[in-house]
């Protein structure tokens, strides 16, 4: 049987840990920073990991 092509596009988006999970960046940090706090630009800044909805979604396009 084949390999699986990774998805280069969610290759870039997503990592996944020693244990299984998938992180991800957080968004609406890009642009239009300059009308949001600067607490919630901070709190943008840290990763967080994949919900559990979408799990099985993404670790089909990102599968090693």
């Amino acid at each position: 049987m084949p390999k699986i092509k990774t998805n280069r596009s969610a290759a870039k988006r997503f990592k996944k840990t020693g244990s299984g999970k998938i992180k991800r960046s957080k968004a609406y940090k890009n642009h239009f920073t300059g009308k949001k706090s600067p607490k919630r630009i901070r709190s943008l800044r840290k990763g967080t990991l994949v919900s559990d909805g979408d799990y099985k979604r993404i670790s089909k396009i990102i599968p090693y």
